[in-house]
């Protein structure tokens, strides 16, 4: 091959960055800022550097301390694309997003007498906002949340329904992730918490 591999198959540090390059070591940077890896101002720090630098080897830096995987390849490299859209239709059944989902910038749920989880735990974030269009009979929509994400029901309309939403502590943690669930709720539950600690921690 070219210079522009090493012989770990990694670009080169003098290769110029593109917009996509960029955008990956922001997606980085902001899942690093959700699991509290960064404090706030280091993100913006960070954030400002990934989106002027010229070359891979200047967004090298940014990441050379952070866990660089957001789908098991390294940043720079093929990694799993986020929809613009995921679709969930059920009835009488249960659907369950967890671990290393990659979040989209749009849900559509709909549900009839069933259960909808969606555990952002360990979720790979790549856009900064997500809606959920519910349209929801019997059951109930879980969302689990972790620091940096932040959950919305204003625009929900209920029918004999309830929302329950834990309380979470204030901190410092930027946020990565702001859901807005909207759409209509009968007969049924939407419950977010964050996730449940273990025993001994």
């Amino acid at each position: 091959m070219s210079d522009e591999l090493t012989r770990t198959g990694a670009p080169s540090p003098e290769l110029r960055a593109s917009h996509a390059d960029r955008d990956r070591v922001v997606d980085v940077l902001r899942v690093a800022a959700g699991d509290g890896r960064l404090t706030a101002e280091e993100l913006d720090e960070r954030l400002e550097a990934a989106l002027t630098a010229r070359t891979m080897g200047e967004l090298a830096v940014l990441t050379v301390d952070l866990p660089t995987t957001l789908d098991g390849g390294a940043v720079g490299g093929s990694a799993v694309e986020a929809k613009e859209v995921v679709r969930i239709e059920q009835k009488g059944a249960s659907a369950r997003r967890d671990g290393a989902w990659a979040v989209p910038r749009r849900m559509e749920v709909h549900s009839e007498w069933g259960e909808v989880t969606l555990d952002f735990t360990e979720a790979l974030i790549t856009y900064d906002s997500l809606r959920i269009d519910l349209d929801m009979r019997g059951g109930a929509l879980r969302i689990v949340t972790r620091p940096g994400v932040v959950v919305d029901t204003d625009s929900l309309v209920t029918h004999y329904a309830q929302v329950k939403a834990r309380r979470v502590a204030e901190s410092d943690t930027p946020v990565v992730l702001r859901v807005e669930v909207a759409g209509e709720l009968s007969f049924g539950q939407v419950v977010v918490r964050p996730p449940r600690r273990l025993f001994g921690r």
